[in-house]
């Protein structure tokens, strides 16, 4: 985990949702939505605390809401960016 930790603390973004991992070399491309998810899980916020704060920021409703950020967080898993949330 403690690796993975690395790799998502060196993650760079840009605010346009371009995403580089240093450690790899890979690139990935996001919106708004996925950069503050990933800028709250780098400052190691709870899938709860991210959940409120994007029902707090953004249109939607709550199922949808944590549909999409479920969705997410296990594509981030899927390219090893995160371990377990």
């Amino acid at each position: 985990m403690k690796e993975l930790n690395r790799r998502l603390k060196s993650l760079a973004l840009s605010d346009s949702g371009f995403i580089f991992d240093p450690s790899t070399g890979q690139t990935f491309t996001t919106n708004e939505t996925g950069l503050d998810i990933i800028r709250l899980l780098k400052e190691e916020k709870s899938v709860e605390d991210i959940l409120a704060y994007i029902e707090q920021h953004y249109d939607g409703k709550s199922d949808v809401i944590f549909r999409d950020t479920t969705q997410f967080l296990a594509q981030m898993k899927t390219y090893r960016l995160i371990d377990e949330v």
